[in-house]
């Protein structure tokens, strides 16, 4: 048989998570290339932190075409057939609340492969068949993406820990691996599986937002080795403002609550740092200051109109991470066994 008209690959019980927030424009263009996939994914789980009936309006209508599509499919623990699975939630939990939630909810249903996105992005139809060719010797698989004016997207797959800091300089080849080990992840198309969730347990929902994906990546090196994957995967479809810095790398826009959380949750990387024993008070520190060097640079170079009010949040978000780092009733997250 051709390699053109060869068997597509499958992943056993995939569960797909998008977490969203008021942004329904961006959600239909997500629903629209995921009934393009060219495999149906097992659950298509839908956490919605604005509790919208009109994003409830849209699940409804995309299950439906779901169901027309692929039909329903293997029974989850609950007993239900149907594949898509809307999640609403009482509050906004932020990006980390709304992936936890969303995987705690598979892992409770049974899920074996968790595959997680924002609402804004759009899978492509052969994204299932290019990463089910790594999971038979990997647990922790990270696609590559493209970027909204569709070149490829640069993502910092090189965490330095000491420093608490991705790696801007570290080289985008492959090797003759075809791939890159790391140690950490991004909650836009990872991908990992059941014994990596149980071990380690669920996605931090205290940081909000930021963080929280590279932290969970972090998580999971210390049961396996993650790795990052040349096959593209999705696409963004959100358009950014940014520096283009030499035609190698993009600093993005960001907004004040990006700001303070980026400095904040810092205090929740040290922690999770101390309890592995990769804590290195002078060093994470001056990881801390060039955090902050960079966020300014940011607020100077994208948004300087809120260079005062970022500056301001920059600040707070550092105080506030000293707080939490020495927090005497802080525990990491527990594994699920």
């Amino acid at each position: 048989m051709s390699e053109k008209h060869a068997a597509k690959r499958t992943i056993n019980k995939l569960a797909l998570i998008v977490t969203t927030f008021k942004r329904q424009q961006l959600l239909e263009v997500l629903f629209d290339s995921i009934l393009a996939l060219e495999q149906a994914p097992w659950r298509i789980i839908i956490v919605d932190n604005e509790h919208s009936d009109k994003t409830a309006d849209m699940v409804r209508e995309f299950s439906a075409k779901v169901t027309g599509q692929w039909g329903t499919t293997v029974a989850d623990l609950s007993g239900n057939e149907g594949r898509v699975v809307y999640a609403p939630q009482t509050e906004n939990l932020g990006g980390a609340g709304g992936f936890s939630a969303g995987v705690k909810k598979a892992y409770e249903l049974g899920a074996e492969w968790f595959w997680v996105m924002d609402d804004d992005v759009a899978v492509l139809p052969d994204a299932i068949d290019k990463l089910a060719k790594w999971t038979g010797k990997h647990e922790v698989i990270q696609g590559s993406r493209y970027d909204y004016d569709g070149g490829p997207f640069y993502w910092q797959y090189d965490f330095n820990v000491p420093l608490g800091i991705p790696n801007p300089i570290a080289p985008a080849a492959f090797g003759p691996a075809g791939y890159r080990v790391m140690d950490t992840l991004c909650f836009e198309g990872g991908l990992f599986n059941r014994r990596v969730v149980k071990a380690i347990g669920l996605p931090d929902p205290r940081f909000f937002i930021y963080w929280d994906d590279t932290i969970y990546g972090y998580r999971a090196s210390k049961v396996t080795n993650p790795i990052v994957v040349p096959d593209v995967i999705l696409r963004r479809t959100r358009e950014i403002g940014n520096w283009d810095i030499a035609g190698v790398r993009q600093l993005n826009s960001t907004s004040d609550m990006n700001r303070y959380h980026i400095m904040r949750n810092r205090g929740y990387m040290a922690r999770y740092f101390m309890v592995h024993g990769d804590f290195h008070p002078l060093i994470f520190g001056l990881g801390t200051v060039l955090t902050a060097i960079k966020e300014v640079i940011r607020l100077v170079m994208v948004d300087r109109e809120h260079v005062k009010t970022g500056l301001s949040k920059i600040a707070q978000g550092w105080w506030d991470s000293r707080k939490l780092m020495h927090d005497p009733d802080w525990k990491p997250m527990p594994p699920l066994e």
